[in-house]
This record gives structure tokens, C-alpha cells and sequence, in this order.
């Protein structure tokens, strides 16, 4: 009885340790390697980079219009601009994708997403150009960020020669 117990305890800790390792990988480290210029390469399928390249490039667009509205005093325009990437334009990815981002690059996106959405909401209470141009910088603080420590790279196919 005995041994039949130790190894129920010993199969738990073996288990335990496996879930352990891959909540790690999946929800904390991500699909990643160093580059060499010293950013972090995110190793994605070529359809996921294009994807995460696509919302980069929405996001962008986005701080255009909001730029440009905000310094003709078109708060409306600025509403619906930041809106169109808050947290509903996350809301598509795929879990498979996602787990293969590290933590850090997670809480940017996500923040930056979050911060759109505030920026939105703050525009259709003010007039105030100034304060969301300040906003808007502050959002572009992430990009920034995230820019400077990663990089996206394909799977198996990233390794600088």
C-alpha cells in the first residue's frame, strides 16, 4: 500500500512540475530567443506576424488621424480614431498566438490597447488639444518600449548568420 501511495505522490510531483514548465513557456516566456542586436526576437508563424504587423500598422494609423484630429480640435474624430484600437481590436487573437508572447510584450500590447480606450473616453469629455496630444505621447511611450526590446521574427527562421 505503501508503494502504491508513494507513487501516486511521486506521479503528482512529476505533473506538477510539467504544468509548472509549461505555464511557464506558455503564459510567462513566450516563443523567444535573443537577437543579435540585443532585443528579444518573438518567433511567430508567417500568417501570426502578419498579423501582429497588421495591428502595429492599424495602430499606427490610428495616432495619424488622432494627431491630425486633435490639432484641429475634432474631438469626435479623436473618440472614434482611439476607440477603433482599444481593447475590442484585441479581442481576435488566437490563444496559440498569444501563448507565444512573452509576458512583458503581452502587458504593452495590452496597455496600450487599454490606454486607447481611455484616451477615447477622455476625448469625448474635453476640448482640451493640448492634454490629448500628452495622452497620445503617453501611449506612444509603450510603442517605443516595445520597439526598442523585440522584434518579431519567424519560427526556424530568425537566426542572424
Amino acid at each position: 500500500m505503501r508503494s502504491v501511495c508513494a507513487v501516486g505522490w511521486g506521479l503528482s510531483v512529476v505533473l506538477a512540475l510539467g504544468l509548472g514548465a509549461m505555464g511557464y513557456v506558455f503564459l510567462i516566456r513566450g516563443n523567444v530567443e535573443p537577437y543579435a542586436d540585443g532585443r528579444t526576437a518573438v518567433l511567430l508563424l508567417p500568417d501570426e506576424r502578419n498579423r501582429v504587423l497588421g495591428e502595429m500598422r492599424g495602430l499606427l494609423e490610428a495616432v495619424q488621424e488622432i494627431t491630425v484630429a486633435a490639432a484641429q480640435g475634432d474631438m469626435a474624430t479623436v473618440a472614434k480614431s482611439a476607440s477603433a484600437v482599444g481593447m475590442a481590436a484585441a479581442e481576435a487573437e488566437s490563444p496559440q498566438m498569444i501563448a507565444k508572447l512573452p509576458l512583458e510584450f503581452k502587458r504593452l500590447g495590452m496597455s496600450t490597447h487599454k490606454a486607447f480606450d481611455d484616451l477615447a473616453a477622455f476625448a469625448g469629455t474635453t476640448d482640451d488639444r493640448l492634454e490629448v496630444t500628452a495622452r497620445l505621447g503617453g501611449i506612444l511611450d509603450n510603442c517605443t518600449s516595445c520597439h526598442a526590446g523585440y522584434r518579431l521574427g519567424l519560427e526556424d527562421a530568425d537566426k542572424e548568420k
